[in-house]
């Protein structure tokens, strides 16, 4: 399991979230997602610890602790979703045979 670790400064590196969640145990990975486009952080991220005794002692110490400026909100991710493919309903709606 993953922490989620939301409203993350812009300016943020993967070493800063290592340093801040190794307080609280061993770091396994961060996982620090950016922008496809402009290559900027998102503004959240996940971290792995290597235990769950870990992994809710860092949750519980920064949930709402302000870090960098901003109030953070850490807790334990959700699983991904899938997503549907794009023939869900919009593939109807783009096909000029449907138009009269």
């Amino acid at each position: 399991m993953s922490i989620y670790v939301g409203n993350l400064s812009y300016e943020v590196m993967q070493d800063n979230l290592s340093e801040i969640f190794a307080e609280y145990g061993t770091v396994k990975r961060v996982q620090l997602p950016t922008d496809r486009e402009t290559g900027r952080v998102r503004g959240f991220a996940f971290v792995e610890m290597a235990t769950d005794t870990e992994e809710e002692a860092a949750i519980e110490a920064l949930n709402g602790a302000e870090w960098m400026g901003r109030d953070l909100t850490v807790n334990k991710a959700k699983p991904r979703e899938e997503r549907s493919s794009s023939s869900g309903s919009w593939g109807d709606r783009r096909g000029g045979s449907s138009r009269r």
